[in-house]
């Protein structure tokens, strides 16, 4: 009883504290000049991966690589599935964003790096440097972008962060978000701190391997940050937020998260054989599978978002059954390899051919 409570606490801590980390910076970057739409593009979108950096680097720094590992890619999968599937289902996504059409690729090219990194079985402090210089490339490519793009395009999302901050003086207001973004660093700190521990209980008395708590309680947890922003996004009808959040949060785990985690450990982060033929290829597949909601026209439908969503179910389903060496394990894998994958590559074909087909007739109509 007391790790649960130690567990919940430590989970309510990070969500806070990740909050007020982003309004806090949000807030001094844009008075020290910085555009609402660079801090909308780094400091909110990689704010809400800020719970996955804390917990990783906790258990990097701690020799459970499992953790560090599982938390990343348990994360980027529940991110696209679940948090991408659920956003659909509330309000169909349109998004016309030139960014997010290139964010897309990049998600699953740096996906795919990620996996070839591990064929050796661990991602070196070599690997991790390279992935956070990616990072550091990637913000400064956005930050060029803006420049260019101006200083219009501003989210909702970002006016309510920053909005009121002249209602002090400079100097109150320096004061005030800085002391909140060391309080959402400190509770950032603590929080994780308590969740890795109280995982690491967890699995050992459930006799489960780290990598499975990794996958499933830990990153479900760290990735609340990007449910509420994205559903809330969608609810307001701020499409872009609510896809380009995920991509971007996706981005930040495998470039910033997985990297800088790497380079700090002493050792680097060990992949075990688990994680390198079946997870990091479940999270390649599925970054995989986001291009072609972006070739139909940019639009993700309910039913699209629905198939996400059910995969999910299947994925966590199957995570479990693992765990617990249920007899059932392969018909899953089998229903999954011989029915849904089929069935879905089939009707992404429908969607795309009748999206296809509307804008020839829209072009014939408009000729």
């Amino acid at each position: 009883m007391f790790y649960i409570a130690m567990f919940i606490a430590g989970l309510v801590l990070m969500v806070v504290g990740a909050e007020l980390l982003v309004r806090g910076a949000s807030r001094l970057a844009v008075m020290i000049g910085v555009s609402p739409l660079v801090v909308g593009l780094t400091v909110v979108a990689f704010g809400t991966s800020a719970p996955e950096f804390a917990v990783s680097m906790k258990a990097a720094l701690s020799g459970q690589a499992d953790l560090t590992v599982g938390n990343v890619v348990g994360s980027n999968i529940f991110n696209v599935l679940f948090i991408l599937g659920l956003s659909a289902i509330v309000t169909p996504l349109i998004v016309a964003s030139q960014l997010v059409r290139f964010d897309v690729p990049l998600m699953i090219g740096v996906s795919v790096l990620v996996l070839l990194m591990a064929i050796d079985r661990e991602f070196s402090r070599l690997d991790g440097a390279l992935l956070f210089a990616g990072l550091l490339a990637y913000t400064g490519g956005l930050i060029y972008y803006s420049r260019r793009k101006g200083k219009d395009s501003v989210s909702a999302e970002v006016a309510a962060l920053v909005g009121d901050i002249d209602q002090k003086s400079p100097f109150v207001r320096g004061i005030i978000n800085l002391a909140i973004v060391g309080i959402g660093l400190l509770m950032l700190g603590q929080g994780s701190s308590w969740l890795v521990d109280s995982a690491v209980v967890f699995a050992q008395y459930l006799e489960i391997s780290e990598v499975v708590i990794g996958l499933t309680v830990i990153s479900i947890g760290t990735s609340l940050p990007e449910v509420v922003t994205s559903v809330i996004a969608s609810l307001r009808n701020e499409r872009d937020i609510a896809v380009g959040n995920i991509v971007g949060s996706n981005l930040f785990n495998l470039l910033g998260v997985l990297g800088l985690a790497a380079a700090v450990s002493p050792l680097g982060v060990s992949v075990t054989p688990e994680v390198m033929w079946f997870h990091l290829p479940v999270m390649v597949a599925v970054a995989i599978a986001a291009m072609p909601i972006f070739i139909t026209g940019g639009t993700i439908f309910r039913i699209e978002g629905a198939m996400l969503l059910a995969y999910y179910v299947a994925y966590t389903t199957y995570l479990v059954m693992f765990a617990t060496n249920h007899q059932g394990i392969d018909l899953l894998r089998q229903g999954m390899i011989y029915f849904a994958i089929p069935l879905t590559v089939m009707t992404m074909g429908v969607l795309m051919a009748q999206d296809i087909r509307r804008r020839r007739s829209a072009s014939q109509t408009d000729a």
